[in-house]
């Protein structure tokens, strides 16, 4: 089954301009995400997998080939997870 992600209790989301970002009520920092990772993440939350959204990343830049994306999206991943705002769904 593909890894899917949610929000922990207590980080809020808001779309912005330039991408999203991220409050965690708890701690009371937060953190923006530019476009390319607002993308992987709200593919995840939508409940798509992470080769989806390696798809998407390589449909809407097209000079990023699916390795890459791939890399990316394990990147934004990696990061949420170690900054304590997602958990695996």
């Amino acid at each position: 089954m593909a890894e899917t992600l949610t929000l922990k209790p207590g980080v809020l989301l808001t779309e912005t301009e330039y991408g999203m970002a991220l409050l965690d009520e708890r701690t009371a920092e937060y953190w923006t995400l530019n476009p390319t990772a607002a993308l992987v993440l709200r593919t995840l939350l939508d409940g798509h997998g992470t080769g989806r959204a390696a798809e998407l990343l390589t449909e809407r830049y097209e000079d990023v080939d699916p390795e890459t994306a791939g890399e990316d999206v394990r990147r934004v991943v990696a990061e949420l997870r170690a900054a304590g705002l997602v958990a695996a769904s």
